[in-house]
């Protein structure tokens, strides 16, 4: 029998590692932007053209390659940070695995202009699938230049599982904001499609996060540090009454480097615990520095999973950090029953000296003697001085009427009326109660009767279902009615917020939001929709932006659906909210003249029928 095991060609070994850590265009992203950290750079720059599927260009000014370390590092396994086995667990550096630009050369059209600082002339390479196409000396800046174009052009199936702009854009500001959040000392600028999305100086740790996440940013800021022989942590997380519906602004970084850890996450949470809501979510921006023997890095391919030595100790760390935190800055209370406050010495009298009070006594005075110094001179007179006493005949000044009653006709004073009592019965003598159809259960449920039996309506899916379909009405026809504003309302937002808010502005405007200005990290509304109070248009927009983010449409008929529907989960009443008589009628009503009453806009039964069996059974 012949022999059926034998060695992969290395395009087809390079295309099958690409898979692994390429996944998307902000797969490339990051692995670029990592090796331009490497390579000591303080300026870098990328360019992304159709959300990273036509290019993604990463320009630096590090040390740069000579011509033999240009072209060996499109080799699988090149690599200079790693020569022996120990050094895995040592790694301080982005890349050490030698299979990025090995597998972006596999599925994309490379080209790499380098050049290091010492030398006048650079290089200048170009590979399409691994296949090297050119080799030759150019005139170009000190630094690297990488330029990926034709993401996946040889593997379509690839291809066509990549998701629209939209979210592929979004992915890749992701990764654009981990790389700039764990490296404020670096200067970094984006452009996409031609326009200018980012522009981060070298600047400090907080001052990166507002430039990243908007100047509102700067005040719900709180510090943390904390240093010990196993960790060191120095960051800031978010107020409490800041927390959002979404996980957006949680990053946390081991060594420079960015991580996801649901262990550690909930440590940030246990320490939030009793200040956030239910299902909100706190910010924080987190550097962990710990021993680079302690943790394995080498355990994922994309390098965002990591595995501690003692997590446990992490743990209780970085939860009694946040906790001393919020409570150091009276964001949250502190018990310490040891502590007695009472004594605690003002800041601005510390280093005062205090003042012995004087206390003046007349050491002649005699209650017993009567004050007859104008008849005798030779009385001693009292050197103690006293305040002159007040006439008393001044307290009763303007009473000298006759009476202290006010004078008032009698017809103009309201006199108590009778509390009428409720009647149970109506001019006819029918009771009133079995007149009503419908009645409240639980504050939740609407309960009717039907010639088969008994309705019994959710209110919050039923009013969902009828603001879904109005809304979808409104902007299909692109006709809505709008409430001016008194004072307009000013909201505050990241760069890559209001980018989403841009996008669906003109879908808001026919739901009868009115925009006077969005530029600058903020937005300026004179008008809401009717029924829309201004209290809840912030929260409305933060849960359109969260739902957009967590599932970007594809099609506009989508992104309009997906609209409607999360604008109509903002809007509709809550369970647990009372309503009158004539409110669930009027609800009841509206729930049947819609198209689609049996379900709600996410798909869920909006009533259920019992039947007059089906309760007679009950009986049995």
């Amino acid at each position: 029998m012949a022999d059926i095991i034998q060695l992969l060609p290395d395009h087809v070994a390079n295309q099958i590692a690409a898979g692994e850590v390429v996944q998307r265009p902000a797969s490339v992203v990051k692995e670029l932007l990592e090796n331009s950290i490497d390579a000591d750079a303080k300026d870098i720059k990328l360019i992304v053209k159709d959300a990273g599927k036509t290019l993604v260009q990463v320009i630096d000014n590090g040390k740069g390659m000579s011509v033999t370390d240009a072209r060996l590092s499109f080799e699988r396994h090149a690599t200079s940070k790693i020569r022996n086995a120990e050094d895995l667990f040592q790694l301080n550096t982005k890349g050490f695995r030698g299979e990025a630009l090995a597998s972006i050369a596999a599925i994309s059209h490379v080209e790499l202009k380098t050049k290091k600082v010492e030398d006048e002339l650079g290089t200048a390479i170009e590979i399409e699938g691994s296949k090297v196409m050119s080799q030759e000396v150019v005139v170009t800046p000190s630094g690297t230049s990488v330029s990926v174009k034709n993401l996946f052009f040889n593997i379509p199936a690839r291809r066509n599982f990549l998701k629209s702009d939209t979210v592929e854009l979004r992915h890749i500001t992701d990764e654009f904001h981990r790389v700039a959040l764990a490296h404020p000392s670096i200067g970094f600028t984006f452009y996409h499609n031609g326009s200018e999305l980012f522009n981060l100086p070298q600047e400090n740790y907080r001052q990166r996060i507002v430039h990243v996440f908007g100047t509102k940013t700067n005040e719900r800021l709180v510090p943390v540090e904390e240093s010990t022989e196993v960790l060191k942590i120095n960051g800031f997380v978010g107020k409490p009454e800041f927390s959002k519906k979404s996980k957006s602004e949680q990053f946390f970084f081991v060594n420079n480097r960015f991580i996801k850890s649901p262990y550690l996450n909930h440590a940030v949470k246990a320490a939030f615990e009793g200040l956030i809501k239910d299902g909100y979510h706190p910010s924080y921006f987190l550097n962990l520095t710990v021993d680079s023997k302690t943790i394995d890095i080498n355990i994922h391919p994309t390098k965002t999973e990591i595995k501690f030595d003692d997590e446990h100790t992490l743990y209780a760390i970085l939860r009694s950090s946040i906790k001393h935190s919020l409570g150091q800055f009276n964001i949250a209370p502190v018990l310490d029953f040891d502590h007695q406050n009472q004594f605690n010495t003002p800041y601005s009298y510390k280093d005062k000296i205090a003042n012995t009070p004087k206390v003046e006594v007349d050491r002649g005075f005699n209650p017993f003697r009567e004050d007859i110094s104008g008849s005798n001179p030779n009385t001693q007179k009292s050197t103690f001085k006293t305040k002159p006493s007040e006439s008393w005949e001044g307290l009763y000044v303007g009473l000298e009427s006759k009476s202290n009653f006010i004078e008032q006709p009698i017809g103009e004073i309201a006199l108590e009326s009778e509390t009428k009592s409720k009647s149970f019965f109506d001019d006819n003598g029918q009771s009133i109660e079995t007149r009503k159809t419908t009645f409240q259960l639980q504050h939740k449920y609407i309960v009717s009767t039907i010639k088969s039996g008994m309705l019994i309506i959710d209110q919050n899916r039923a009013h969902q279902r009828i603001l879904y379909e109005g809304f979808l009405k409104h902007i299909t026809i692109k006709e809505a009615t709008s409430q001016q504003l008194l004072f307009p309302l000013e909201l505050h937002f990241s760069p890559n917020e209001l980018e989403i808010l841009n996008q669906i502005k003109s879908d808001l405007e026919h739901t009868g939001f009115v925009f006077k200005d969005v530029s600058n990290n903020r937005i300026i509304i004179s008008g809401v929709p009717v029924g829309v109070a201004e209290s809840e248009v912030s929260i409305i927009l933060e849960q359109l932006i969260s739902d957009i983010e967590n599932e970007v449409p594809d099609t506009n008929f989508s992104a309009t659906d997906l609209l409607a529907k999360s604008m109509a989960k903002s809007l509709a009443i809550k369970n647990g909210q009372n309503l009158s008589n004539t409110e669930q009628e009027h609800l009841v009503n509206s729930l049947f003249a819609c198209k689609e009453p049996n379900l709600s806009p996410t798909n869920r039964p909006t009533f259920i029928t019992l039947g007059v069996d089906d309760i007679e059974k009950k009986f049995k």
